[in-house]
């Protein structure tokens, strides 16, 4: 936001929650306000039970980014999603292989009734690199691999080994946090969800049908949020089950993201002050459309 008062940007979210409707405290949506700042793509695009996956944010993301470059904007793509961001300036072939849900509700079913061993086997044959590289409890790979293979006749794990170019010129920044102000930064996050109605939006969206099963409730805080409202947690319980999983969630974010290639990091926290952390992105900026 503070890079759009020097930089004509427009913002595409790159947030596999903020697209649902109705779900804003939890995902810490942009104000009304920021909105009217600066432009914003890709939120609120779907209801929390309907389907969003990688190969739609990739199509929408794209005309997004056709759009702003229309204008004479500077496409800003934000979000801690990173196999989005990864599939977006890779540009995998996410297209061969759309949802196939009828295959994944059987093979859910088999896990149910057989296990997860039983689908994890079929890889065995068909994808004998993710069959060693996949544990049988990550179900959702396991079932996307024997997806893709289903529909291409290739091995998902023979994606690893492309490196088609990048569709875009880009420049990617990431903020490198200090660890522990990190975690304050979190904790307190955490805390002004709850008191600006964390819970009362969880209600809302539970009185107007949206199960707790569906993938959007999974999102971190509106699971934890979905057991205290059954009564399994107290209150305290759930803020530190929330802080402890977003922790968790960060570091897991940081680890992705430091395996990307080009990666400009600026620091943040500890002994860089704020102002500092934004003139290190605006100089990066500078230099990257003084070379376009």
């Amino acid at each position: 936001m503070e890079l759009a008062s020097r930089v004509p940007l427009e913002v595409i979210s790159a947030d596999s929650m903020q697209v649902y409707r109705g779900m804003d405290i939890g995902t810490d949506k942009p104000t009304p306000e920021g909105t009217r700042r600066v432009r914003h793509h890709l939120i609120d695009m779907r209801n929390p039970d309907e389907p969003w996956s990688v190969e739609e944010f990739k199509t929408m993301a794209s005309t997004a980014i056709d759009q702003v470059s229309g204008r004479g904007g500077l496409p800003c793509v934000v979000g801690g999603t990173g196999l989005y961001v990864r599939a977006l300036l890779r540009d995998f072939p996410l297209v061969e292989a759309p949802p196939d849900w009828d295959l994944r509700h059987r093979l859910q079913d088999l896990a149910y009734l057989r296990g997860n061993q039983a689908v994890h086997a079929m890889l065995r044959d068909r994808d004998p690199v993710s069959w060693q590289g996949l544990h049988p409890n990550d179900l959702r790979r396991v079932v996307r691999a024997l997806e893709y293979f289903q529909a291409t006749g290739k091995p998902i794990s023979a994606r690893r080994l492309e490196r088609p170019e990048p569709p875009y010129d880009y420049l990617m920044i990431g903020l490198a946090w200090d660890r522990q102000e990190l975690y304050a930064r979190i904790d307190n996050r955490v805390e002004a969800q709850f008191a600006r109605g964390f819970v009362q939006e969880v209600e809302r969206l539970l009185s107007l049908g949206y199960r707790e099963d569906l993938r959007s409730m999974q999102g971190l805080g509106y699971k934890e949020i979905c057991q205290y409202l059954r009564g399994l947690l107290t209150l305290p319980e759930t803020k530190r089950l929330i802080k402890r999983n977003t922790r968790r969630f960060a570091n897991r974010q940081f680890t992705w993201f430091t395996r990307e290639e080009g990666i400009n990091w600026v620091g943040a926290g500890k002994d860089t002050a704020w102002a500092e952390t934004v003139e290190g992105a605006c100089g990066l900026v500078a230099e990257f459309l003084a070379q376009e």
